[in-house]
């Protein structure tokens, strides 16, 4: 049986962890709070850039850009897969990183898979495997996410379309459903889904409502030539966020669980604490009573 200094010792270093648990739960519950009000305010926008996008979709032809025309045969596919740069966030980034790992294994086998990295988890990850890292970006997800991120390696994925390295591109993240739920998720952003069926989309989310009917200057073709390459970097914008505000809710989830365990260990603790003492105490008094006796004896 543990000494009464061990059992005390092991409570101390037991309140400390708690200690720090509980605080970065607070230092995560805080940023949370800002990455879902980034993540709620750019929601309008994109939904109503989708909106436009999708009655301008109706006019034009599926061959109104190279971004919505797929090949003949895929070779060459690019995963962006978007992670956190730190842990202690439950199994946030093993979520992400087993969507990533099965979706090659499952679709992509035999073809020429390469990494765009968002996040130090996924890029440590993504070293040890067999398929390149043709970009990285450190210290992004998880702090104050800039457009200019977004619209510059989107950039850099659609030249990379345009030329032919590149015949897929698939976007992996975490979708934020709630503050218990974080869904690891797979769109496809490159060659662009038929816009037909975000148009029919649109008008099913929008039935029995006033749709409105957008004037095309100088063409619906012209006009969504250039909507399309903003359409990327909002997807890949909002994959960022949703990543981001999914991180500080894991985080906090994660640090409320380890700060009750915590608890739960010092109670445990706290019950042999006493059953030593009450042993030690019962000790010394029948040594105590023992000696009277010899001395009467």
């Amino acid at each position: 049986m543990a000494t009464l200094k061990e059992v005390q010792s092991k409570i101390v270093s037991v309140k400390k962890t708690r200690q720090i648990t509980s605080a970065m739960k607070m230092v995560a519950t805080s940023r949370l709070r800002g990455a879902q009000n980034s993540m709620e305010q750019f929601k309008p926008y994109a939904g109503k850039f989708a909106e436009v996008l999708g009655s301008i979709a109706g006019k034009a032809g599926d061959n109104a850009s190279p971004l919505l025309v797929p090949r003949d045969e895929v070779k060459k596919v690019a995963l962006i897969l978007c992670t956190s740069d730190r842990g202690l966030c439950g199994g946030f980034n093993v979520h992400l990183i087993t969507k990533a790992q099965k979706l090659i294994e499952s679709e992509f086998e035999g073809k020429d898979v390469s990494f765009i990295c968002f996040g130090k988890r996924g890029r440590d990850w993504a070293k040890k495997q067999p398929q390149p890292i043709d970009d990285e970006f450190i210290g992004v997800v998880g702090g104050n996410i800039e457009f200019s991120v977004a619209s510059s390696s989107g950039q850099k994925l659609i030249d990379s379309f345009l030329e032919g390295a590149v015949d897929e591109a698939y976007l992996i993240y975490s979708d934020f459903v709630s503050l218990a739920r974080q869904e690891a998720t797979i769109k496809q952003i490159l060659p662009i889904p038929s816009l037909e069926d975000v148009a029919e989309e649109k008008e099913k989310d929008k039935e029995g409502e006033f749709l409105p009917e957008h004037i095309c200057e100088p063409s619906s073709d012209a006009l969504l030539g250039q909507m399309l390459p903003k359409n990327i970097f909002i997807q890949i914008y909002d994959a960022l966020l949703q990543t981001s505000t999914s991180e500080h809710a894991a985080r906090m989830k994660a640090m409320d669980n380890a700060t009750s365990a915590c608890e739960d260990i010092i109670g445990e603790l706290q019950t042999i604490y006493n059953k030593t003492r009450q042993a030690g105490i019962t000790a010394d008094l029948m040594d105590i009573v023992g000696g009277a006796e010899a001395l009467k004896g």
